[in-house]
């Protein structure tokens, strides 16, 4: 194996490329023995980028880091503080400014042969092929020519490699294309010239033609920021227009604010559009939020106001209700009961926790009145049933006579029932028609047999007649009175009943004389 050192003969280093590798000075020699190897070169990585010229392509070396945002770009204006929100919103942050895209990968291509690009003489001179004709780029002493070729290739592949990313930077608008543009110039200048082997001539072509369109594309991504700038103004001049309508027409106070406080959480994430502009929608934004909440304000202050009122009124309507519960007088409390009730459900709500208790106080107060009748009634029911069962006695004692047999007897002794029956108090009213006829039917068989008795039927007397009409006029009022609750009313009717029923009873007297 022969032993020998490598050398470049090119006396330009390609200076602008710091991807590549490190060279041996031109002027002095570089022993590599095998047990040493050849100097080290950069891996290629996995993506290969295709040379367009000529339709080569090289494998290129581990992705170097992305270039950092270039210094022209301005980050994004920021959001002017958030106004205090009437509902407790969190004011709008300031915005971060935009981060630049990572930087994308150069496309994958098949990785072309060195020994098409350049050859290694009998002495380790090793040469590249040009346009020009042949070059010399250094002198392989350290093994085997295909090793030296795949050597000077790797540079080539790193070349390559920072093409490719140059050249997908200026297509996805990603970092400064005036830096994009110079890096592309000192590639061009210094790839001609460079200790390389491979299609030197196209990506030379590949780099100049980055600087052509370099401009074009600045203008490109410049149109595209513009863009962007428009529909993120455009957005939040929608979330402006939306918060100015709901401040003019919402009357769903918790849904407006809840879309108020959303609003101001995606203001947040719109990014990108100058300080100026931002500013004034974040105004007209703000105005529209102080607006809705003073309104809101203003509703809910009158709400209270009216909920003051309803509950004035309301306990008013409690204490009149308290002063007639411990009233006996029991069809005319019940009216005014009634009212009070009638009065209470005209009166808006006071809110549900207020309106509850003023409830309890005020349905308490008619229970107290409502409790006291009923047990009155209870009593009274109680009597009206002994009544009705001391008059049902009297009346079968009643149907008992016999006038057949002695006839004044028996006219004498309904006239004693009759006064017995009259002096017993109320009964119910479902009994009451019941009992009364059967009294009449007493009667008018002691009265048929006197009639039968007579040798001439006279008429009765017409006297008795109306008397007998006017006592069962004076017990339907009696029993209408005691229906309504009416104690004045019921004291009436009775003293007149029994006025009628004297009257009555006279009459009868008479006729029968």
């Amino acid at each position: 194996m022969r032993r020998g050192t490598l050398r470049d003969v090119s006396s330009t280093e390609n200076a602008g490329t710091p991807s590549q590798l490190p060279q041996p000075e031109s002027t002095g020699s570089e022993a590599v023995t095998p047990d040493a190897g050849t100097p080290a070169a950069a891996t290629p990585g996995d993506a290969a980028l295709a040379d367009p010229a000529a339709g080569t392509a090289e494998q290129p070396p581990a992705e170097p880091a992305a270039e950092p945002p270039a210094a022209a770009e301005k980050p994004a204006a920021e959001e002017p503080a958030a106004l205090e929100a009437p509902a407790g919103d969190v004011p709008a942050a300031e915005p971060a400014a935009p981060q630049p895209s990572p930087v994308p990968s150069p496309p994958a291509a098949p990785v072309s042969d060195p020994a098409q690009w350049g050859r290694v003489d009998a002495d380790g001179t090793v040469y590249v092929r040009t346009a020009d004709g042949e070059r010399a780029v250094g002198s392989w002493q350290a093994g085997e020519p295909a090793a030296g070729l795949a050597h000077y290739a790797r540079r080539y592949d790193d070349l390559a490699t920072e093409v490719g990313l140059l050249e997908a930077r200026l297509r996805a608008h990603t970092g400064n294309p005036t830096e994009i543009k110079a890096k592309a110039q000192a590639l061009a200048e210094s790839i001609p010239t460079a200790t390389a082997v491979g299609d030197l001539d196209g990506l030379a072509a590949r780099a100049r033609a980055m600087v052509g369109t370099a401009d074009s594309a600045a203008a490109e991504s410049r149109a595209e920021k513009a863009a962007q700038r428009a529909a993120q103004v455009a957005r939040k001049e929608a979330l402006a227009a939306e918060a100015e309508q709901i401040a003019a027409e919402s009357t769903s106070w918790k849904a407006a604010g809840d879309r108020l406080k959303a609003i101001v959480e995606e203001w947040k994430t719109i990014r990108g559009i100058d300080r100026k502009t931002d500013e004034a929608l974040w105004s007209r934004f703000a105005a529209a939020r102080d607006a809705f909440g003073r309104r809101r304000g203003a509703h809910f202050a009158a709400l209270d106001a009216q909920r003051g009122e309803a509950r004035a009124a309301k306990q008013e309507l409690i204490a009149e209700a308290q002063r007639l519960s411990t009233s006996t007088d029991w069809g005319a409390t019940s009216a005014a009961m009634r009212t009070l009730m009638d009065r209470w459900k005209a009166v808006p709500r006071t809110g549900r926790d207020g309106d509850d208790d003023l409830w309890k106080q005020f349905r308490a107060a008619q229970d107290v009145f409502f409790s006291a009748r009923a047990e009155s009634d209870k009593t009274r029911n109680a009597e009206q049933l002994a009544n009705q069962q001391a008059k049902e006695q009297l009346l079968a004692e009643a149907e008992k006579l016999d006038p057949s047999g002695d006839l004044r007897g028996a006219q004498n002794l309904l006239r004693k029932l009759q006064e017995r029956y009259d002096a017993i108090g109320h009964v119910p009213r479902g009994a009451m028609r019941q009992l009364e006829d059967r009294m009449q039917a007493v009667e008018q068989k002691i009265r048929g047999a006197a009639d039968n008795s007579r040798p001439r039927v006279a008429p009765e007397n017409p006297m008795v007649t109306s008397m007998r009409q006017a006592v069962t006029k004076a017990e339907e009022q009696l029993a209408k009175a005691e229906a309504a609750g009416n104690a004045r009313r019921i004291e009436e009717a009775r003293a007149n009943l029994a006025t009628r029923r004297e009257w009555l009873a006279e009459a009868e007297k008479s006729a029968r004389r």
